[in-house]
């Protein structure tokens, strides 16, 4: 006898969708755009909530986001492909580009004065940067003074009226938190590496963003910078420290009279799930997309492959250990069996403060992909972090497109 619809089990696409809807329904974010994309086909899309609180719009499909971190996987991508042509080496002192940073200083404690350093050992290199092995780190993760320090001069980092130059310059006369090559720490590495990236190439970092990544993958919403005519598809930024509880916030940075001057290749780009879901493709599929070929298929494979040893993943990131593997600025599953593997081993992705998040598995040729323009609070240098908006959606929905059966018990259908 069939099972009526009533009492039939949900579909794994199914399950993903109402995790997003609910999400939104329960008053933890306003709004999301969640998509699933398996075997070539977008088996789950949704579009639930609202994109601007205040003016009660509706969430759409084409709605364009800030997606914070998970710029710099797109930045890590660019400076690989100079990687491809021979322009640089992971093992590259980034001196040889950035002479800035020659003459790196190394705190004696992390909470310990701006005065109180050693010299660095060695030059930071561009695997450095690439894996957050700098010692470069963001002021709200590091304790003071440095975090106070590196709050007064960057803030949250997306913005700056400084010119890349003197961005750079900047941040360079400032301590190292940890010594190059040591261990992981989160901040600015990949902005560095971006503005690396534009000196190689002799121009700046948007240009090239846009002319060798983004025109050739057909990312059309994808910038650092939303034009006059695309901003009625603005998502409006919000924070929450409480569900249900949104204040809006304005990040002029995407939409000043024009484009700035210093772009940040960390966290500065703004996209929409379509565009996005096609750099995912690219580097799940080798570093191609369709018959355009943006990396060679062994460096898509070496951003995707875990560089981290154990010692440095017993280090906290946002509270706890970075128990699964980082490769070049994506973080890697290297055990699935853990209870906070997020998929098989293999997968791949990175999230971003604002609460969008995505994974590729090669290995059920599955990508997720969420997308949300709400915040926690800032916490003061230093501080635990507050809750994260959208973080239990984000869960229900990767455990739904899985299957409840287990991560990767069971294929979407």
């Amino acid at each position: 006898m069939r099972a009526s619809a009533e009492s039939a089990p949900a579909k794994p696409r199914d399950t993903a969708e109402q995790a997003a809807r609910a999400a939104v329904e329960s008053g933890d974010i306003p709004g999301v755009v969640a998509q699933v994309w398996r075997r070539g086909e977008l088996c789950c899309d949704v579009a639930a909530g609202l994109r601007d609180v205040e003016r009660t719009l509706p969430m759409q499909r084409s709605a364009i986001f800030g997606i914070a971190s998970m710029s710099k996987p797109v930045t890590v991508a660019l400076a690989l492909q100079l990687l491809d042509e021979g322009k640089l080496c992971l093992a590259d002192p980034i001196s040889r580009w950035v002479p800035e940073f020659a003459q790196m200083r190394v705190l004696r404690r992390p909470d310990g004065p701006l005065d109180d350093t050693i010299p660095a050992l060695r030059s930071i290199t561009v695997e450095d940067l690439m894996t957050h092995r700098s010692g470069l780190t963001y002021g709200f993760m590091t304790p003071p003074p440095l975090g106070v320090a590196l709050t007064a001069r960057f803030g949250m980092g997306i913005r700056s009226v400084s010119t890349p130059d003197a961005w750079l310059k900047s941040l360079a006369e400032l301590p190292l938190v940890c010594a190059p090559g040591e261990r992981f720490s989160y901040g600015p590495s990949i902005d560095v590496l971006g503005l690396l990236a534009a000196r190689i190439l002799g121009t700046d970092l948007r240009s090239a963003m846009r002319e060798r990544l983004f025109m050739p993958l057909g990312m059309v919403d994808t910038d650092f910078w939303i034009p006059p005519e695309k901003r009625p598809r603005m998502v409006a930024f919000c924070v929450s420290a409480q569900p249900g509880e949104f204040t809006a916030s304005n990040l002029d940075t995407f939409t000043a009279e024009t484009p700035q001057a210093f772009v940040s290749g960390g966290e500065g780009l703004v996209s929409t799930a379509d565009d996005y879901l096609r750099f995912a493709r690219m580097l799940m599929h080798g570093g191609k997309l369709g018959d355009v070929r943006m990396l060679k298929a062994q460096t898509a494979q070496l951003m995707c492959s875990n560089r981290y040893t154990a010692a440095q993943r017993r280090y906290p990131f946002l509270g706890q250990p970075f128990t699964q593997g980082f490769g070049l600025g994506v973080a890697v599953v290297t055990d699935a069996t853990q209870p906070d593997a997020p998929g098989n081993v293999g997968a791949f992705g990175w999230g971003g403060a604002f609460g969008g998040w995505w994974q590729a598995d090669p290995q059920e040729d599955l990508i997720l992909l969420w997308l949300q323009e709400c915040a926690p609070a800032q916490p003061a240098p230093g501080a635990a972090m507050p809750r994260l908006p959208g973080a239990e959606g984000r869960r229900n929905f990767r455990r739904g497109a899985y299957g409840e059966g287990g991560l990767g018990a069971k294929p979407i259908e």
